[in-house]
């Protein structure tokens, strides 16, 4: 089990790699964007993100 977490972990951390590596300037702008929302904004973000990470998780797991 501990084996699977790092390895979510690890493959998180590459995939938040990607796009300020390739294009920071982009990854720059995207993120002064994302400072300007408002929380409830932000937490809407979050919420859809968890559940489409879910909804993947569910439908991977079957």
């Amino acid at each position: 089990m501990f084996k699977y977490l790092l390895t979510a972990f690890a493959l998180m951390l590459i995939i938040e790699g990607v796009l300020p590596f390739l294009t920071p300037a982009l990854w720059r702008d995207t993120f002064r964007r994302i400072t300007e929302l408002s929380d409830g904004q932000i937490r809407f973000i979050g919420l859809t993100s968890m559940l489409a990470g879910l909804l993947l998780l569910l439908f991977v797991s079957r």
